[in-house]
């Protein structure tokens, strides 16, 4: 799936509708928070009413998601773009797998 990247005033912004049957727990946590470590960007999760750091799994695990919730990755750097697309390749990977 492709997913659209904007700008934000804060950057780089790309929204992703979950299809996990238990939201975001620690396996997809694990995976993103791996993926996001990749690039030099600054990159947070936006949920419902949380922040959280994208390159922490024990930030990610904060967030409340519910199995039909939507996040937005926020980047911010010269990677910001690739950061997100990046996420997006891992999302799908990981979302598949869960299924």
């Amino acid at each position: 799936m492709e997913y659209d990247i904007k700008q934000t005033p804060d950057g780089l912004a790309m929204s992703v509708p979950l299809s996990m049957r238990s939201g975001l727990h620690a396996r997809p946590a694990a995976k993103i928070a791996q993926e996001a470590q990749r690039y030099e960007s600054d990159i947070r999760i936006l949920g419902a009413e949380e922040t959280a750091d994208a390159k922490s799994m024990l930030d990610i695990l904060t967030l409340d998601t519910t199995p039909d919730a939507s996040v937005t990755f926020l980047a911010q750097g010269e990677d910001a773009r690739q950061a997100l697309s990046g996420l997006a390749v891992c999302l799908d990977a990981v979302q598949q797998s869960d299924g």
